[in-house]
C-alpha cells in the first residue's frame, strides 16, 4: 500500500536564547540559522525545509520573543516571532531545563491562543547535576498548558532530537509537498551571507558589541567560480565604529576572514568578500530605515 504524503510548518518559538537555532540547525543537518550565547542573535524568520521520503517539515525559526526595550526593532522581532503562531500546525515551545521566567510565561500566554499542536522542547538537560530535577520542573509547566508531548534534549550535542522529528511527523497534516526535495531553505543565499557575517561580529565582539549593528549586502556577483560580496556593517554612531574596526583594521578583517570561510563552505565557491563600517544614526528605532535594511514589516 502507498503510504499517503505528510507536509506542514512547524514553529519552534520561545524567549531569546534557549537554543532555537541551534536545534534547527542540528535536524537540518547544516547551519542556517545563526547562533550565539547573545540573547536575540536571531532577529528574522528562517526557514528550513527537510524532507524525507514522503515527509517534508518546514521549520521555521523565530527570533525570542521578549519585554525588553521598546525600540523598532525589538517590535519587529517580536512581530517576527508571533506572526507564526496561527499560521502553522505545530508548534515547538523550546524552554531552558530548570529555568522559567516572566519571558516564558510571556511566550505561554500567546501559544495558548493558538490551534496548533503544542509540544514542550526542554533544552539544555546537559547542563543538569541530577536529571531528577526535571520531573517536577516538567510537572510544573504541564500544570499550566496540556502540552500534547513534552521532551528533554540537548539540542547542541543532538540528543532527543531524533524522537522530536518524529513526534512532528507524527501530528503533520495529510497533503503534498510545498518544496522540492532538495530544498533546504526559502532564504537567499545574499541573505544568508549577511546573516554569517552577522553572526561573526556577535561571535568576535561578545558584550562589546551593540545590539544596533546590522549588515547589508551591497554587491553580490557570481563569476568563473568567485564570488565577489561587499557588505556594509551599520552601527549607530562612530564609537561603535572604533570598535569594530579595531586597532589598524584587525578586528574587521578578523571578522571579514571568518565570515569568508563560512560564507565559501556555503556555497562552495570561492569568495572575495569586502566589509566596510558605516554610521547611521538611529536605524534600530527608525521604520523606514529599517525596511531599507531588509526588515520586512509586512509580520
Amino acid at each position: 500500500m502507498k503510504s499517503e504524503k505528510k507536509c506542514g510548518y512547524v514553529a519552534i518559538v520561545g524567549r531569546p536564547n534557549v537554543g532555537k537555532s541551534t536545534l534547527l540547525n542540528y535536524v537540518l543537518g547544516m547551519k542556517l540559522s545563526i547562533t550565539s550565547r547573545k540573547p536575540q542573535t536571531t532577529r528574522h524568520q528562517i526557514t528550513g525545509i527537510k524532507t524525507e521520503g514522503d515527509v517534508q517539515a518546514i521549520y521555521v525559526d523565530t527570533p525570542g520573543i521578549h519585554q525588553r526595550r521598546n525600540t523598532a526593532i525589538n517590535k519587529y522581532m517580536n512581530r517576527a516571532a508571533t506572526s507564526v503562531l496561527s499560521d502553522v500546525d505545530v508548534l515547538l515551545f523550546v524552554v531552558q531545563a530548570l529555568r522559567w521566567t516572566d519571558e516564558d510565561k510571556a511566550v505561554l500566554e500567546k501559544i495558548s491562543q493558538t490551534r496548533a499542536t503544542v509540544v514542550l522542547v526542554v533544552n539544555k538537560i546537559d547542563k543538569l547535576e541530577d536529571r531528577n530535577e526535571l520531573y517536577p520542573y516538567i510537572e510544573k509547566l504541564n500544570a499550566l498548558y496540556d502540552f500534547k508531548e513534552v521532551i528533554p534534549v540537548c539540542a547542541l550535542q543532538g540528543k532527543g532530537l531524533d524522537v522530536v522529528e518524529s513526534v512532528v511527523e507524527k501530528y503533520l497534516p495529510v497533503g503534498e509537498h510545498i518544496y522540492e526535495q532538495d530544498q533546504v531553505t526559502d532564504r537567499s543565499v545574499r541573505f544568508l551571507s549577511s546573516e554569517i557575517i552577522r553572526e561573526k561580529l556577535v561571535r568576535e565582539l561578545g558584550q562589546e558589541l551593540p545590539y544596533t549593528t546590522t549588515v547589508e549586502i551591497e554587491r553580490f556577483e557570481e563569476q568563473d567560480g568567485l564570488t565577489r560580496i561587499h557588505a556594509l556593517i551599520f552601527v549607530e554612531s562612530t564609537g561603535q565604529k572604533a570598535i569594530i574596526i579595531g586597532n589598524k583594521g584587525s578586528r574587521l578583517k578578523s571578522i571579514s576572514t571568518s565570515a569568508r570561510k563560512d560564507i565559501e563552505t556555503l556555497i562552495g565557491d570561492k569568495v572575495f568578500l569586502k566589509c566596510w563600517v558605516k554610521v547611521r544614526e538611529g536605524w534600530s528605532n527608525d521604520e523606514r530605515s529599517l525596511r531599507g535594511l531588509g526588515y520586512s514589516n509586512d509580520y
